[in-house]
């Protein structure tokens, strides 16, 4: 019997098994942000340990930083405590850090990939449940708890659970204009936000392998929504031209590394647990509607009846999710006006978002009544977008690109939260109540849907602007 792309790279980074239900697994690269970590530093310290391998560990400041001015940190005493924390902790245990600002800094999930750091066959850990986002680069990528970040520091390896094996084929491509946010939505409407609880998923097919690795990374980043332990599309030809130009690696260096990362590929025989099969060519543009991922549907369907919910436990959910978001079943998700208009995260903050977006708006105004915020996911993604002059075209249309790298609203820690009852489209993660601000209401939407949204001021896609 073969092996799946993930037991392959499990086995290489086996130091021993624990128990029936644990393995301890090698860890290559461990990051680090401020929010969740200045506890860790002091188990470390109340048990008198070194970090075992600060050259493996990398710290960035991205989640409570502001993202307008620098000087709007002292506004923020809790994101200025946690930022302390990190740059003394880091300074202490010689560990690199890039500071809010300054070339490097950006989204966890975001620079690790630009700056090199991801690649083939490497176990990752982050303090952060998207680290998953990383498994686009054929890796192992988990997220852990502070008292794990404590034991990676400490010794350079983490207690896992053994996990279960499923299987995403993606067959034919994807429909100009529909993205991996589209597919990521309709697969946990699928299979619901417990359909990957204990497994690692290994996405294939056609359309993942016509899928850049900006795209490929944002359908990774969405594995945690449906409960999956971690998420795994192996490295081919479009992964090894992203390497090239990011990976600081001698090109003898290189082509012997391509060598190897080839083999890091599930065997023909290698059996799965579970399967989920979807055609790309019938995937359309996805809006969520309630609380949690799941809760979506086209762009040009309508909120469901509560009749249309399988179970009772269903219909519970989405009638309380209909109640907080102040919506009706069968309102038609175009008739629903927009307040904010969010494009950023480690979803779709990259500079392949961006440039989606600044198509969409260039010639276009956005709308009086919608305010839009523009967060580049790292320092060298707002770089590269004024190279390239789409800080001109947000600025003509209207839009707010911001000055600094970061969460921002993903996650409302900073200024950058949404009021009470107002609405946004987001191109981030999750629509959780109050997530982006205390009594607000989120709107999951791909890049090309907030772009459009903007401008019409409702929900809509590219094809309203035309009609």
């Amino acid at each position: 019997m073969g092996f799946t792309i993930a037991e392959k790279i499990w086995n290489n980074h086996k130091v021993f098994n624990i128990n029936s239900k644990e393995d301890l697994i090698y860890i290559d690269l461990h990051l680090l942000h401020e929010v969740n970590t200045p506890q860790a530093f002091d188990i470390l310290r109340n048990k008198n340990l070194k970090v075992r391998q600060p050259n493996l560990t990398i710290g960035t400041e991205d989640h409570n930083t502001p993202t307008q001015s620098i000087d709007k940190i002292i506004d923020n005493p809790v994101g200025l405590h946690q930022i302390n924390m990190l740059r003394k902790n880091c300074a202490e245990f010689n560990i690199p850090l890039y500071r809010l600002g300054e070339p490097g800094q950006g989204i966890v999930h975001v620079i690790a990939p630009e700056l090199g750091l991801t690649r083939p066959g490497m176990t990752i850990a982050c303090c952060d449940s998207h680290t998953c986002t990383q498994g686009a680069f054929g890796t192992l990528a988990f997220g852990i708890g502070t008292t794990q970040v404590a034991h990676i520091l400490a010794t350079q390896t983490l207690a896992l659970h053994l996990f279960k094996k499923m299987v995403i084929t993606i067959n034919n491509q994807l429909q100009n204009g529909i993205t991996a946010k589209d597919l990521a939505l309709t697969i946990i409407s699928k299979i619901g936000v417990f359909g990957g609880k204990g497994y690692i998923v290994e996405y294939r097919g056609e359309a993942i392998m016509n899928m850049s690795m900006e795209a490929r990374m944002t359908l990774c980043n969405m594995s945690i929504e449906f409960g999956a332990y971690t998420s795994i599309i192996a490295p081919d030809e479009t992964t090894f031209l992203y390497l090239k130009k990011s990976a600081n690696i001698e090109p003898y260096i290189f082509e012997e590394q391509v060598e190897h990362w080839r083999t890091l590929q599930s065997d023909k025989d290698a059996i799965f647990d579970k399967e989920v099969i979807l055609d790309a060519s019938t995937i359309t543009s996805h809006v969520s509607w309630g609380t949690n991922p799941s809760q979506s549907v086209p762009l040009t369907g309508c909120i469901p009846n509560l009749e249309s919910f399988a179970t009772e436990e269903l219909r519970k959910e989405a009638e309380l999710s209909l109640d907080y978001m102040k919506l009706q079943p069968g309102t038609a998700m175009r008739d629903i006006p927009i307040d904010v208009v969010f494009v950023g995260s480690c979803t779709n903050g990259r500079i392949e978002d961006l440039r989606i977006v600044s198509e969409i708006l260039k010639g276009h105004k956005v709308s009086k009544t919608v305010d839009m915020i523009i967060v580049p996911g790292s320092f060298a993604v707002r770089q590269q977008a004024i190279a390239e002059g789409l800080d001109k075209i947000f600025y003509e249309a209207g839009a707010d690109f911001r000055s600094l790298a970061g969460c921002s609203m993903c996650v409302g820690l900073n200024d950058d939260k949404l009021k009470e009852n107002h609405r946004s489209a987001s191109t981030t993660n999750r629509s959780f109540q109050g997530r982006q601000g205390k009594g607000s209401f989120t709107h999951i939407v791909s890049p090309p849907v907030a772009a459009a949204t903007a401008i019409m001021g409702r929900l809509a896609s590219p094809a309203d602007l035309i009609d």
